[in-house]
């Protein structure tokens, strides 16, 4: 399994960096398409979130993954690869196993145990999916790391506060503020993580909310859900941000637009028409950022930022909850990659196992032509005898290397069992595959099915020719 993982993080780089390779919604096709036509991608998935930018591939070769994984990050991002090498991190094999199945615990977030990267996750994995970038390999482990995901967060308390991104920022607003209760806010973005935000603004307290969005429906179909809620919302136009600016008191965005959506002008605008004794916090979670830098100097206004959480944030853990959600990552960890050692000596074994088959249909078809006279009922029970012996013979071997193969250091025993029986790599592997099983178990029972035909019809032959030669001699 030629696993690869190739990405950047808040753990890695800095929000500047991150911004640069940000993959919007609409371009995610694009890139799960361009990995895959290169030379030595088989298998491509892309988690995009507001801290994160990962490839999970399954390469042919490690070097030749990784070039081509990077080469598609850098293009993407306008960067040269050297721009990019110090922020990226890299994890094969049995470490891509680990780290994604970290990321869906929530061990790797900038909030230690959020629970909104197993959608992310999710949804990452239906796009691969849907376009066709994803095979068993990706499929296996993606279903495995939110398994483990939705595990960690059952059996730990490492959730147990519901943090996440959206509810720090507004932590960071509500300090700024001394308090959100009776406040107003505007809401720049209306999907899932608008949601959540709204969300979050009820909770703290919040007397009011005005939602913008790129697409009118959505932003309508929000406040609406809000309103039934129980909390005053209503919508504006993108157009018509300097007034909704001008009467919040908080302004939360995170549109995901690739471009700022809120630029110092435009609260400028707005600052000169409210008091200036009323302070505007924005909250910004998007990535790239929605408002222009330049807002954050602007008098009597607090930007909260994906880059001020992430330094605030850099130093807290989740205490003895976290090392439950470790204990149990290692665990899973150590099953998955075990099962996945067991799984690659499988094809050999059943290589194995159908020569020896070939063999004794082989040797039954020698002994008919030899013995064509041979009664039906000892000839049945010496094929039941000689397949029963051979079953035996290869019962614990096949068995031991299945079990010495999962543990750690044993794929060398697929080899050792393929060299000492002179077996084709290349038919092994072939079987590995789910058709290639399919067929074989139809190519095997007509093989069956062959053999009982020939043994036949041989005999008769054989049977036929001696009787004819009896008769000429009497």
């Amino acid at each position: 399994m030629n696993l690869l993982t190739v990405g950047l993080s808040h753990q890695s780089s800095p929000v500047r960096m991150l911004e640069r390779v940000a993959v919007g919604a609409e371009d995610v096709d694009k890139l799960l398409h361009e990995l895959l036509r290169k030379e030595h991608i088989c298998e491509a998935l892309l988690v995009a979130t507001c801290n994160r930018v990962e490839v999970y591939a399954v390469a042919e070769t490690f070097h030749g993954g990784l070039d081509d994984v990077t080469s598609v990050l850098a293009r993407h991002s306008g960067s040269e690869f050297v721009e990019l090498a110090d922020h990226l991190y890299v994890h094969y094999a049995g470490a891509a196993v680990e780290h994604m199945f970290s990321v869906a615990s929530g061990l790797d977030s900038m909030v230690v145990g959020e629970a909104q990267i197993l959608g992310q996750l999710r949804q990452a994995y239906g796009d691969a999916d849907r376009a066709g970038t994803v095979g068993k390999t990706l499929h296996e482990l993606a279903q495995q790391a939110l398994r483990v995901g939705k595990r960690v967060h059952s059996e730990t308390d490492i959730d147990s506060t519901g943090a996440s991104v959206v509810s720090e920022g507004l932590a960071d607003a509500e300090r700024a503020h001394g308090g959100l209760t009776g406040r107003s806010a505007l809401l720049v973005g209306a999907g899932s993580m608008g949601a959540l935000a709204a969300a979050q603004l009820k909770r703290l307290g919040i007397s009011d909310v005005v939602i913008a969005n790129r697409t009118p429906e959505n932003g309508a179909r929000l406040a609406e859900s809000l309103r039934a809620d129980g909390l005053a919302a209503d919508t504006v136009a993108l157009d018509g941000l300097t007034r909704a600016v001008r009467a919040a008191d908080v302004v939360v965005t995170c549109t995901g637009a690739v471009g700022a959506v809120v630029d110092a002008e435009t609260v400028s605008a707005a600052l000169a028409e409210r008091s200036s004794e009323r302070p505007l916090v924005f909250c910004d979670l998007g990535l790239p950022r929605d408002t222009e830098p330049e807002v954050d100097e602007l008098p009597g206004v607090t930007v909260v930022d994906l880059e001020s959480l992430q330094r605030r944030l850099a130093d807290e853990n989740g205490g003895s909850a976290e090392q439950d959600a470790s204990a149990i990552l290692a665990e899973e960890v150590r099953s998955y990659l075990a099962a996945q050692r067991s799984a690659e000596v499988t094809p050999t074994v059943t290589a194995l196992r159908k020569r020896a088959a070939e063999v004794v249909d082989s040797e039954l078809l020698r002994l008919d032509s030899r013995l064509p006279e041979l009664d039906t009922d000892v000839r049945e029970e010496l094929t039941r005898t000689v397949r029963r012996v051979v079953d035996k013979l290869l019962h614990t071997p096949t068995v031991r290397v299945k079990q010495l193969a999962s543990a750690p250091g044993g794929s060398g025993y697929a080899d050792a069992l393929r060299e000492l029986f002179e077996l084709d790599p290349q038919t092994a592997a072939a079987i590995g595959t789910p058709q290639a099983v399919e067929d074989g178990e139809r190519s095997s029972q007509a093989v069956s099915t062959s053999v009982s035909h020939a043994q036949r019809t041989q005999a008769t032959a054989v049977s036929r020719d001696r009787s004819e030669q009896d008769g000429e001699d009497r």
